[in-house]
């Protein structure tokens, strides 16, 4: 038998060591985390899509009131999400994940047994800011974790962040199941929030246990060899490279922060990143429409809304089936910021497709090619703008940046609903030509952004982007 000559043999294993391991399982701590953004869409779409119905036929709110519950429940979450990511920053995720889940397993128990305005308005806020603490806390740890995995593995990190959106969006999909199960079984709302409550129980029980007690960032960039060799699982949860000796490396992603600037300075007169910003707003914007302009679209073409939540399931699977092929293809072809691009344009084009598809079987097809379109580029531009963080901030403000990403989206989107409630109105071709302008701008403010790590690993040639 012929053996390869030693060159040929040092080839194959460098070409081995350079070829990206998707295959390569995600560590432990990277299980757990996407293990819990399934769990908290459990719980929340458990109750969530049945609120509105409860306040209206349940305790007899008005329409408004109803609609300013709604609002104040997005706005104490997505707007304070800047706040879970500082104290993300400050503390570590761990305390702020489990603050969340207690605040959250109250707020829906208050929910369950608040029968007056004010005590509903008070739960809801409480169940908004639950979101703000824990969400920034676990997406900024599933980032940085990513960025990790990539480098000791060569696993692209769109393909981790990719199975993190997955994993929710499955959640997406069961809570709403979950919660009509027990609205049939005759429980009500009640049970629906007591269920959600449950989930939340288990979260946190589960996270106390298993969550790594990692350093603040601020101490994990700064922290004497002997003090982290003194706490080696809080050692191999900060920076399993330096755990195991090795250097380093000199292009690596994630940077340290420079002494005595303010972290929130350093975010908000970052250029590159409120471009960011500015890009996922106009994706943002672009998917209220699905709680705006569809359901308008849907009444027009069927004479009800009873067909919607046909397509909001259709958004799911089609999230839960083909997050991580697409990511797995993008991430080996195409740099994050075009992965950001291109989803912008496909959403776009969803609102394009409106006023050109034929009517067809129930009328239904104009929002199914929205739907499909805007999901496709939701895939494609969402792993890619999460994965852009941390190669625009640097580690010890990844939490302030992801909570800052969700706030100035929210702040758009409340301006952007306002506007773009105005074209309901208007012709359905102006509408919806205004409409795909939202995102093609997002678009080109994303051109202008630095590549991102993406492509092939080192060692191969990346196609441009």
């Amino acid at each position: 038998m012929n053996r390869p000559a030693p060159a040929q043999a040092g080839a194959a294993r460098e070409g081995r060591r350079l070829r990206p391991r998707l295959a390569s399982a995600p560590t432990p701590y990277l299980r757990l985390l996407t293990a819990t953004q399934f769990a908290f869409n459990v719980g929340f779409y458990a109750v969530l899509p049945y609120l509105a119905t409860h306040l209206g036929s349940g305790l007899g709110m008005a329409g408004w009131l109803v609609g300013l519950v709604l609002g104040l429940r997005t706005f104490s979450q997505q707007g304070l999400f800047v706040v879970g990511g500082a104290l993300t920053d400050r503390y570590g995720p761990r305390p702020v994940v489990l603050a969340g889940c207690a605040l959250r397993i109250a707020g829906f128990g208050w929910l369950a047994l608040a029968g007056s305005t004010a005590t509903v308005i008070a739960a809801v806020l409480l169940i908004g800011f639950a979101a703000a603490l824990f969400s920034p806390a676990v997406e900024s740890e599933a980032a940085r974790e990513a960025v990790r995995h990539e480098r000791d593995t060569g696993a692209p990190r769109a393909h981790v962040l990719a199975l993190f959106s997955a994993a929710g969006q499955a959640g997406a999909f069961i809570g709403p199941l979950l919660g009509s199960l027990l609205l049939l079984l005759g429980g009500g709302f009640r049970t629906a929030c007591l269920a959600g409550a449950a989930v939340f129980v288990g979260v946190l029980t589960g996270h106390a246990r298993l969550m790594p007690r990692a350093a603040p960032v601020r101490d994990r960039a700064t922290a004497p060899v002997r003090d982290r060799a003194a706490d080696p699982v809080r050692d191999r949860a900060a920076d399993p490279v330096r755990e195991r000796g090795e250097a380093q490396a000199p292009d690596a992603i994630t940077r340290t922060a420079q002494p005595g600037r303010s972290p929130w300075r350093a975010v908000f007169t970052n250029r590159p990143f409120l471009l960011l910003c500015l890009a996922y707003s106009s994706y943002l914007v672009a998917y209220n429409q699905l709680y705006l302009s569809l359901p308008v679209e849907v009444e027009r073409a069927t004479g009800s809304g009873a067909a919607l939540g046909w397509l909001f399931a259709l958004s799911s699977l089609l999230v839960v089936v083909a997050q991580l092929p697409l990511t797995r293809w993008s991430a080996h072809r195409i740099t994050p910021r075009t992965a950001l691009v291109t989803g912008l344009a496909v959403v776009a084009a969803g609102f394009a497709a409106v006023p050109l598809t034929p009517a067809g079987p129930g009328g239904l097809l104009p929002g199914a090619a929205l739907v499909v379109l805007l999901t496709l580029g939701q895939m494609l531009l969402v792993p890619a703008a999460r994965g852009l963080v941390p190669d625009l901030v640097e580690d010890r403000q990844l939490g302030l940046a992801t909570g800052a990403l969700s706030s100035v989206s929210g702040i758009a989107v409340l301006g952007g609903s306002a506007a773009t409630g105005a074209l309901l109105d208007a012709p359905a071709p102006v509408r919806w030509a205004v409409l795909a302008a939202v995102p093609l701008a997002g678009a080109a403010l994303a051109f202008t952004l630095p590549a991102g790590r993406g492509g092939k690993v080192r060692g191969t040639r990346a196609v441009a982007g």
